[in-house]
């Protein structure tokens, strides 16, 4: 078992990265307020953050563990992301939970290296900034450059988007 638990053995490739931290779970809502309803004035959580992007047709919005809302706050870590896009989709099971998220130091470097260990990048770095990989099993996980996006190069500004994540 890897030292991220029994994800399917995969995920311990992401591990490599000693400066690795965990950022946030992304799920998929359908409507805003009964979301904010039950996560924050039922279950208790503390909206961090919210980033309305009309042009892409999406908001986010971020919550935290009331213990967790400083730490969230200051270094964008252990949120939970709250997703409503604005085009209508009957989310299925396997679609309403998107994926898990870890900031690492070089984007590029760290996808390098779970390519050449025969990881696929399904969503490459080509802003330099974030890329997605899937494991096995359907688990989504996105790789978040720390700080500021790298300058995108060769070879992945040219590299296809492969298959779903």
């Amino acid at each position: 078992m890897g030292r991220f638990g029994s994800l399917s053995g995969a995920t311990a490739l992401v591990a490599d990265d000693n400066n690795m931290r965990f950022r946030h779970t992304m799920v998929r809502i359908r409507d805003i307020e009964q979301s904010l309803d039950f996560y924050c004035n039922k279950l208790g959580l503390v909206e961090t953050r919210r980033s309305e992007r009309p042009e892409f047709k999406y908001t986010l919005i971020f919550l935290a563990a009331p213990g967790d809302v400083e730490q969230a706050k200051a270094h964008r870590t252990g949120e939970l992301e709250l997703t409503y896009n604005y085009d209508p989709e009957d989310y299925s099971t396997g679609r309403t939970f998107g994926h898990l998220a870890y900031e690492v130091d070089d984007i590029y470097a760290t996808c390098q290296r779970l390519m050449d260990k025969g990881v696929i990048i399904n969503r490459p770095p080509r802003d330099g900034a974030i890329a997605f990989i899937r494991l096995p099993d359907l688990v989504s996980i996105e790789l978040i450059q720390k700080g500021e996006r790298l300058a995108p190069q060769e070879p992945w500004k040219s590299m296809p988007n492969v298959g779903v994540w």
